[in-house]
């Protein structure tokens, strides 16, 4: 076990001894490179991952084929689907994938349902960060029904761009980031950089002027 993985959980560190070591005992560190499969539809939730390094990208497909972003999981974050499954003991209805490398810590369903019946500080954990990522979710629908699709894209490159200032995906990832077409984001894209903001290569978005997609996001918001 690593050392200390418990101290990375806003909420986990208030555990008392004993159900800390419980814990511990009844939890692994696992690890997936990029592109691995977590989870996906039909499937059963039998552990609850703590991601420590990476991200996961939960999304759903329609019957159609098309695919929607709903949420990625970061260090420090558990899956709010993976709960919901756990706790209702329902099958899974999206998919999961490792985006990065991830390190996380797995805790089976026997540990996990033990712990949330008898420790007040764990469900405490286990329902602070479901209703906090309910909360996102439903600010996805909002965005999704009444947000521009220039604002959203605007803010969402500004939320994928590395230290580079250099978004690495594709117009159909994007698309499948914002739940619409790959035309969409292609005359938004020719938009932003014929005002200067953005410079497109293949499959790379370059932030050129990020003031400009900050004030985009910004009035918008003051004005919804």
């Amino acid at each position: 076990m690593e050392e200390n993985w418990i101290e990375k959980f806003n909420g986990l560190s208030r555990l008392p001894a004993d159900i800390r070591a419980a814990l511990e005992a009844g939890s692994e560190i696992v690890s997936v490179p990029a592109g691995t499969q977590i989870f996906a539809p039909g499937q059963t939730a039998d552990n609850l991952w703590l991601l420590l390094d990476g991200t996961v990208k939960v999304q759903q497909r329609s019957d159609t084929g098309r695919e929607v972003f709903l949420y990625r999981v970061h260090a420090g974050e558990s899956c709010v689907l993976t709960t919901a499954c756990m706790l209702a003991f329902e099958d899974y209805s999206a998919e999961g994938a490792a985006e990065t490398y991830v390190k996380a810590v797995a805790i089976p369903r026997a540990t996990f349902d033990d712990l949330v019946g008898k420790s007040p500080v764990f469900r405490e954990f286990v329902f602070t960060a479901y209703s906090r990522r309910i909360t996102d979710l439903f600010t996805l629908i909002d965005d999704i029904v009444f947000q521009r699709m220039d604002v959203r894209l605007a803010s969402r490159l500004l939320e994928l761009a590395d230290a580079g200032d250099v978004v690495h995906a594709t117009h159909a990832a994007l698309g499948t980031e914002l739940g619409t077409a790959r035309e969409v984001i292609s005359r938004t894209l020719s938009e932003f950089q014929r005002r200067g903001w953005v410079e497109q290569s293949r499959g790379e978005v370059k932030l050129l002027e990020r003031e400009g997609l900050e004030h985009l996001v910004k009035t918008s918001g003051a004005h919804r």
